[in-house]
């Protein structure tokens, strides 16, 4: 798709710099993806109807009565009332019937005719009327503050042929601009047009960069501006703080009947309660979680929150109705263990230990018969007693001295790296 964001006379683009090949199309306002231009449809002929988009996304339906073979992003002089305009072709084929069915626009003789395409004679000419918008706004304004009149101008579109201008203008009341229409076809010298537009509609056609940090979803995609209200806030549990709901038009934000349905869905399953009796007082809802499905309450005079599932806050709400209070939020009856209250018990327990005492078994005695059979090379056994081996008649040498375990070996020398006089 080309791109449509500003064409100089030399036939380059202004806006992005991309010649012609926009792939992000952030500088075309509500681009159209042909998800049918790669498909076989079993038609004979083309729909002969295309969709041409203007200055600030402004579409509208016209008859390629002369079969011209056109491509989308191209630019085609088109008949309008009063003369001709310039656009830019957005869609055309089987979409701009899927198109017209949806907005129920009727394929009747009601709908104008595509004259030609666009010359380089023709961008001159619109290049050089677009040069008026900016000098016309700012002098529109001086005229409005003069006449005192309560509205907001927005935005001015000049025709191709330089015959007519439309005035683009917000108001929250009536306005009586009969006399700015006189001045302003005198000062301009052409026909006159004021269209008044919503404040959703005006913050599309100025565009801009949402709290998000992505551009305005009004002035890329959305064309249909439902009505939104503080209750789809409050099935979303955000928090009623009318600067962070409200867009760049004032208004509250069309992002939040995105995710609506969603969790209208989910609070099918979450019951409506304020409060729950137990034994410890009474609990009230704080918040709940809609998709994790909890419920935190709180006890009066207390400020711990205490998570609860959906599920038990079901049966909680079936006892009170019942009649019945549970012990707790998590517990419905509290085990009590009874524990042994026996007078004297730690008389007793000296008892016992006493009488394990004089009952218990003797130490056993080593057994000194028990080797008396004992075979050459058969280790002893445990717990006999050794008589000492008799003293050694044979003189003790240096080796039979330093193995005994209170000989010379083990004690210390004052100074052990001195040496004696006598070595």
């Amino acid at each position: 798709m080309s791109c449509s964001c500003g064409v100089s006379v030399e036939g380059k683009t202004a806006g992005c710099n991309n010649n012609g090949g926009c792939s992000t199309g952030g500088c075309n306002k509500l681009n159209v993806f042909d998800w049918l231009s790669n498909m076989d449809i079993p038609v004979q002929e083309k729909f002969d109807i295309v969709e041409v988009r203007f200055k600030n996304g402004r579409k509208d339906f016209y008859r390629n009565a002369s079969n011209l073979d056109l491509v989308t992003g191209e630019a085609v002089v088109v008949d309008v009332q009063g003369g001709h305009h310039l656009g830019y072709v957005s869609m055309q084929g089987e979409l701009v019937r899927l198109q017209m069915k949806k907005k129920k626009v009727p394929d009747d003789n009601e709908i104008r005719k595509v004259y030609r395409k666009a010359t380089l004679s023709d961008l001159e000419k619109f290049e050089e009327v677009r040069q008026r918008e900016n000098p016309a706004l700012y002098r529109t304004r001086n005229i409005i503050i003069e006449q005192n009149l309560g509205m907001k101008l927005t935005d001015i579109e000049f025709q191709a042929d330089n015959t007519k201008a439309t005035f683009y203008y917000s108001a929250e009341e009536r306005v009586d601009f009969r006399e700015l229409i006189k001045v302003l076809a005198g000062e301009f010298k052409i026909r006159v047009d004021m269209r008044q537009i919503s404040l959703r509609q005006e913050a599309s056609r100025l565009g801009g960069i949402g709290s998000c940090g992505r551009e305005l979803c009004c002035s890329t995609w959305l064309t249909d501006f439902k009505s939104v209200s503080t209750s789809a806030a409050r099935y979303q549990n955000l928090s009623l703080n009318p600067s962070k709901l409200s867009g760049q038009c004032g208004r509250l934000k069309c992002c939040l009947n995105y995710e609506l349905e969603t969790y209208m869905d989910a609070l099918e399953d979450i019951p409506e309660i304020k409060s729950l009796k137990t034994k410890n007082g009474e609990a009230r809802l704080q918040k709940t979680d809609i998709f994790r499905k909890l419920m935190w309450f709180s006890f009066d005079r207390d400020n711990n929150w205490h998570p609860i599932s959906t599920d038990r806050v079901k049966e909680i709400m079936a006892m009170n109705k019942a009649g019945e209070v549970p012990e707790s939020l998590t517990l419905d009856k509290i085990e009590v263990i009874i524990g042994d209250n026996r007078i004297n018990k730690d008389l007793e327990q000296m008892d016992e230990k006493f009488k394990r005492k004089d009952t218990g078994s003797k130490k056993r005695r080593p057994n000194k018969n028990r080797n008396r059979n004992k075979k050459p090379g058969q280790p002893e056994a445990k717990g006999v007693h050794q008589p000492k081996a008799a003293a050694s008649t044979q003189p003790e040498t240096k080796e039979s001295v330093s193995n005994k375990p209170n000989g010379n070996r083990n004690k210390k020398r004052r100074f052990p790296n001195k040496k004696t006089s006598n070595e």
